[in-house]
C-alpha cells in the first residue's frame, strides 16, 4: 500500500487572543477552503509532523483564525508558530478536464509551442493581473501567466507543460 502523500496548504502565524487560537496563513483558493480539512499535520522546521484536528475557525481580515485540539492558551498557540498545513490529497476536491493541482506542476519542465525549452515550474505567485507561473533555467527565472490562453497543455505524465509565450520574450 502507497504512503499517503501530503501538501502543504498553509502555515501557522502567531497566536490570536489568549485561547490558543493562532492566524492561518491560507494557500488554498478560496482562502476559507482550508477550514473544509478538518485534520491537519503540522510540521515545523522539517522535523516530525503532528497531528490536530480543526475545533473552530474563520475568516479574519484577509486571512483566517482557527483553533486547534489540544491547544487552549496562547503559549501552546504560540509553540505552533511557523508551522507548515499540510492536508492528505485523498482529501482534496475531484477537478475538471483541464484542471490541475499548482502542486502538481512543480517541477515540470515548460516548451513553447515551437519546442523552446523555457525552464522548469518552481512556484506560483498570485498577482493584481491574476496567477504567474514561475520558471527557471540556467539561474534565470521568467514569469508567465498561468492563464487558459497561455498554458496549452499539461503533460503529467511526461512532467511536461507546453506554453503559448514566444521565447524571444524571454
Amino acid at each position: 500500500m502507497a504512503a499517503e502523500e501530503w501538501l502543504t496548504v498553509g502555515r501557522i502565524g502567531s497566536p490570536y487572543g489568549v485561547k490558543g487560537w493562532v492566524h492561518v496563513e491560507s494557500f488554498t483558493e478560496p482562502l476559507e477552503r482550508l477550514l473544509k480539512y478538518r485534520h491537519w499535520r503540522l510540521r515545523q522546521g522539517g522535523g516530525e509532523p503532528s497531528a490536530r484536528r480543526v475545533m473552530e475557525g474563520r475568516s479574519h481580515g484577509s486571512a483566517l483564525v482557527a483553533r486547534l485540539e489540544g491547544i487552549e492558551e496562547r503559549n501552546a498557540a504560540a509553540l505552533l508558530k511557523g508551522a507548515e498545513i499540510e492536508v492528505a490529497r485523498s482529501e482534496f476536491p475531484k477537478l475538471a478536464a483541464r484542471e490541475f493541482y499548482q502542486a502538481d506542476l512543480i517541477g515540470l519542465a515548460v516548451v513553447n509551442l515551437q519546442g523552446v525549452q523555457l525552464g522548469e515550474v518552481r512556484h506560483f505567485v498570485d498577482t493584481p493581473g491574476g496567477t504567474v507561473m514561475v520558471v527557471s533555467q540556467a539561474g534565470r527565472e521568467h514569469w508567465l501567466p498561468a492563464t487558459r490562453r497561455h498554458l496549452n497543455r499539461v503533460d503529467l505524465a511526461a512532467r511536461k507543460v507546453v506554453v503559448d509565450w514566444p521565447a524571444e520574450l524571454e
